[in-house]
């Protein structure tokens, strides 16, 4: 049975050799791209005049973690169909963004978020703007803690548990990156490094499940026999129910997973940036077109490769391995390719960790930048020049935040946290959002409420979930105060954000907005503005 541990240094080495080559290309072209004039919306939002092929690469690229390579194909290994209707759940999410809110949110012309609100809610704005951030900060900070905490488990599928000093080192590093590129870069610079990764990663699980395909003789029929006898369950493994069947409680978490992952991607952070970035609805429409054939192509990979493993490998031989199924792809790599393409997809795992946490960091910062700093504290007086600055920092200042917290909960699993923050933005940043675009009576009362509501909500959920004790897997396995059955809150924090939403708005005695902002904002959504 071939184990990480049996592979040998080359590999590593190789990683570290092909990791570091792509980091120094990227950067030094990031620093070339970077923003020359002092211009806070180059900074946010880069070259406006891309393709939309290449708007859909680092649309992709912003999006896809390792957590689709890794965790993905180890969800399918290990469950089959459940996992594969997971990935299938990915793909249908950028569906959702096309449908709902890429269009009219990209024709209101503003260049953050909490423009946007505050266009459609300019009495009150600054309250809101204040709760846009908080919600936006813990969003980024959680994704951008599970990417760093992801660096140090793969790692540890090489060389065991990591020493202190290798885990800070490791994160450190990575940390280090992100903040560079981030800081210094900015949207052009994010865009590089995110459009790279995407036609790496493309390329290169295409083709290692194009290898496993080659293996049977491209019939998807052996493909899935020799899976389904591997996988010690028969043809159990093909059928829904592995993971998330029996109990009701099990269904429920499976609903309230994919719920927070179709829902919540149209309400991250950085991938609300990305859509803010074109400079017309129709290069939009075909980036988000692109980018919805991207990841639905690396999903199917990711689901090949997930099977591939079973075949080749045989399930006990992976969860032996790490239970989780993690480790997967890389065991399948070294069974096809040995070291060299071992070392391949590990270079890729790393830098799908480095971008999307460079796109995290990027949010964060203009948030904190734009929204707090400039509009909040300065009022709107601080110049173009001073705004720049403190993105630049605040980028800086997120990134050190995400290392020391990577630091402290590096046993932590990244899935759970990620999924924390899909369920948060679709719990208070995605019913602020439709009800803005859409609904005449929405007022600033009703966004506080959701904003606020839908974070307390998911992370009080949380807390008292498995996630955080009663199981062996639990950050406190000891302790047992887990209420709440399920593993993400979705299935009750998303429609709680809605009615909040709702709830404040129709219970709002204050004096209305001033209608003319409503018919100017509903001008700007419906044919566009150049601001």
């Amino acid at each position: 049975m071939v184990t990480i541990a049996a592979i040998d240094d080359s590999s590593l080495q190789l990683t570290f050799v092909l990791f570091l080559t792509v980091v120094v290309i990227t950067l030094f072209t990031a620093l070339l791209t970077a923003p020359q004039r002092d211009e806070i919306s180059e900074f946010y939002l880069g070259n406006r005049t891309m393709s939309p092929l290449r708007n859909g690469l680092a649309m992709c690229g912003d999006y896809l973690s390792a957590a689709t390579l890794l965790g993905s194909t180890g969800l399918v290994a290990l469950t089959g169909y459940d996992g594969l209707m997971y990935l299938g759940g990915t793909t249908v999410a950028w569906m959702m963004v096309l449908l709902l809110i890429a269009e009219p949110l990209q024709r209101t012309g503003k260049f953050t978020l909490g423009d946007t609100v505050a266009l459609r809610l300019p009495r009150q704005q600054r309250p809101v703007r204040v709760a846009l951030a908080v919600c936006i900060l813990a969003i980024t900070t959680l994704y951008l803690v599970a990417q760093l905490v992801g660096s140090v488990a793969l790692l540890t599928q090489f060389t065991g548990a990591p020493s202190d000093t290798t885990r800070t080192l490791c994160v450190a590093v990575i940390g280090t990156f992100v903040i560079l590129y981030a800081s210094l870069g900015g949207m052009p610079g994010a865009t590089v490094i995110q459009i790279i990764k995407a036609v790496m990663l493309i390329a290169g699980v295409l083709f290692t499940a194009g290898w496993v395909l080659h293996r049977f003789d491209w019939n998807p029929n052996a493909l899935l026999e020799r899976a389904a006898d591997r996988s010690g369950t028969g043809l159990t493994f093909l059928e829904p129910g592995l993971r998330y069947g029996g109990t009701v409680s099990n269904k429920l978490d499976f609903l309230s997973l994919e719920l927070a992952i179709v829902l919540g991607l149209a309400a991250l952070p950085h991938v609300l940036m990305r859509l803010l970035a074109p400079r017309s609805s129709s290069v939009l429409r075909r980036s988000v077109l692109w980018a919805i054939g991207l990841v639905g192509a690396v999903c199917f990979g990711a689901g090949i490769l997930g099977l591939g493993a079973t075949a080749l490998l045989g399930r006990d031989a992976i969860e032996s391995t790490d239970r989780t199924g993690n480790a997967s792809v890389l065991l399948l790599a070294h069974e096809l390719g040995g070291s060299v393409l071992t070392a391949l997809l590990t270079c890729l795992a790393y830098l799908t960790l480095l971008a999307v946490a460079v796109g995290l960091t990027l949010a964060a910062a203009s948030s904190l930048a734009h929204d707090l700093y400039s509009e909040v504290i300065r009022k709107g007086r601080a110049s173009e020049t001073e705004e720049l600055t403190v993105a630049r920092l605040s980028g800086a200042v997120i990134g050190i935040l995400g290392i020391l917290l990577a630091l402290v909960a590096w046993g932590a699993n990244t899935a759970t946290l990620a999924f924390l923050a899909f369920a948060i933005a679709a719990s208070a940043i995605l019913p602020t959002i439709m009800y803005t675009l859409f609904w005449r009576r929405f007022t600033a009362k009703g966004a506080l409420l959701s904003l606020y509501g839908g974070l307390l909500s998911s992370v009080l959920l949380a807390v008292f979930s498995p996630v955080v004790s009663s199981a062996p897997a639990s950050f406190y396995p000891e302790a047992d105060f887990a209420w709440f059955p399920l593993q993400n809150p979705g299935i009750v924090s998303i429609p709680l954000g809605f009615l909040l939403g709702w709830l404040g708005t129709v219970l709002d005695k204050g004096p209305a907005e001033d209608s003319t902002a409503h018919e100017e904002f509903e001008v700007r959504m419906l044919v566009g503005a150049d601001d």
